[in-house]
This record gives C-alpha cells, structure tokens and sequence, in this order.
C-alpha cells in the first residue's frame, strides 16, 4: 500500500566532529520518504525554491518517489545549519531560513485523497490537522517538535486526538506530556488519542507503547556514526514504510516496523544527508534487521552453539 509524506524539503549545512557538508539535500519529508521507499510506493507534498534544481528531483526520482506534489514556488528552499557536539549528543542550530516553506500550503492531487497510509512530518499541527481532514487515509501518524509543543500546544493536542500514532524524541515527549519521567509520559500522550505512541531516544534505541504494551529496540551500534540529521526521521521512514508494506498495524507488525525504523536510522547516520541512505539494498536492510533480532532474543545465535 501507498503511502503519502508531507513535510519540509531543505537544504542543510552540518558540521560534525568527522567532517561536514554544506547545502546538502535534508528536511523531513526526504529523508522519510527516501527511508519508506525500500519497502512501498511513496508519494511527497513538501515546497521548494526556484533555487531547488533537477539533481534533488532526480535524486528522489531515482528511488521511484512521487515527487509531483513537491511544489516549486518563487523564493528560495527551506535552509538550516548546525553543528553537533564530540559524542553527537547535542546539537547547536546556528541558523534557520524559512524561506518558501514559511508560507507552506499543502497541495494535493486527486491520489492523495483516500491514501492508506499519511504521515505527517513535524510541521505547524494546524496544518498537519487539514491535511488530515482532506486526505482521510486508513492510518496516520505524526511527528512535532519543540517549537509547535510550545507554541501550539492545544492545536497539537486536538490533533492527536485524530491521529493514529506518534512518532517523537524522548525529550519533546516529556515536554508535550508535562512529565519527567519518560514511560509516564507516554500514557499521558496515549490518554489523548492515539493508539500507538513512539518515543525516539537517540544512541539508546526507541520504544513503541501500544495496546497497555511496552516494546523497545535498540540503536543498531554504528562503529563509527559521521551525522545524526535525518535519523529521527528515517526512523520514521523505516517505520510506516514497514507498516505499509504489511498493509496492516497489529501489535506485531508495530514490534516489526521498529525494527526496520531502527535500522534505517543506523545507515542515515553513517553519512551525510543521503549519500549512506540513498544507496542501499534490501538484502543490506535485511541483514541489519536479522541482527537487532538476534540482539532482542534471549536465545544463543545459531552460529555461536
């Protein structure tokens, strides 16, 4: 089944301990889409510049996405710069221009309507609630940060009461909830709506709380992570690309899709913006995916015995 992304397109400027990238392809809506093409058909809604170019397009062509709903306006594409500290724990924006995306209205073709699976990336909730009101699919989920938690708390929560999911870091989870204590936070969340709540934790993997169940993954271990941009949301990606893949979103096929979420994530950090996630193959996503398993079962590895 289809699935329908929207969100921002940017282009990024990153400074790590291990190198760094100037005005190079990110914003959530890519790396989402890119990460969800592996497992379905994937169609984007996002804006961009005059300044945007045939090279990203052909870029996201290039992993069979639907880039019709991408938008070029006057004005130049979304930017955002920023640097991570030595551990890549903490990162510092030194700069963000909206640009084109400031005046973002989603626009959507005849296909959109009735698509099984949405997910909306973390834009103004006011917005993300339209664009659930129009497109009405089968499951959707969603993604917010600091920003519209603080400024647009009440439009935030009426939206989760409509949504089926949220996918969120550990930090803007406590936040939204009111709550320091991670695990309490998320019932809150859950108390407002959605079925399923997934809380991303960075280096320490992510955990799904659904159905009064609690399931977590760990990180895939990188040996050696260059760039952390992105991963959150192709986490995302890997998550309701699976879930579309299944065509369904029981209990066991959300323990799945966090498998797949973590080991997308795992390749996004290996390099800057897409040059890891844009190259893989299935058997590589596979293999990770037997590994975190292996890792999450109590039982010896059969090569080890």
């Amino acid at each position: 089944m289809s699935l329908l992304v929207v969100g921002s397109v940017a282009f990024d400027s990153v400074r790590t301990p291990h190198g760094s990238a100037r005005e190079v392809l990110g914003g959530s809506a890519v790396y989402c889409a890119v990460a969800a093409s592996y497992f379905t058909r994937v169609r984007m809604v996002a804006v961009v510049g005059e300044d945007f170019g045939e090279a990203p397009m052909a870029l996201l062509r290039g992993r069979q996405i639907d880039v019709s709903g991408i938008e070029v306006c006057r004005g130049e594409t979304f930017r955002w710069s920023g640097e991570y500290s030595e551990d890549l724990n903490d990162r510092t924006t030194l700069s963000t221009s909206l640009n084109v995306f400031e005046s973002f209205k989603p626009r959507f073709r005849k296909a959109d309507v009735g698509v099984p699976y949405l997910f909306l990336g973390n834009i103004d909730p006011d917005l993300q609630g339209q664009v659930l009101q129009r497109v009405r699919p089968s499951l959707a989920a969603c993604d917010t940060m600091n920003f519209w938690i603080e400024g647009k708390t009440d439009s935030l929560k009426r939206l989760l009461a409509r949504v089926d999911g949220l996918v969120i870091n550990d930090s803007e989870a406590r936040l939204l909830a009111g709550e320091i204590n991670t695990v309490v936070a998320a019932r809150r969340l859950l108390a407002l709506g959605p079925r399923f709540v997934v809380i991303k934790r960075g280096e320490y993997g992510a955990a799904l709380f659904a159905g009064g169940h609690y399931f977590a993954v760990p990180a895939y271990p990188v040996e050696r992570p260059v760039d952390p941009t992105g991963a959150g949301d192709s986490f995302a990606g890997g998550f309701m690309g699976h879930l579309a893949r299944r065509g369904e979103s029981s209990g066991g096929a959300l323990r799945e899709a966090m498998i797949y979420g973590s080991v997308l994530a795992s390749y996004c950090v290996e390099d800057f913006s897409l040059d890891r996630l844009a190259g893989l193959t299935s058997e590589a996503i596979e293999r990770r995916s037997r590994e975190l398993r292996d890792f999450l079962s109590v039982d010896e590895p059969a090569e080890s015995r």
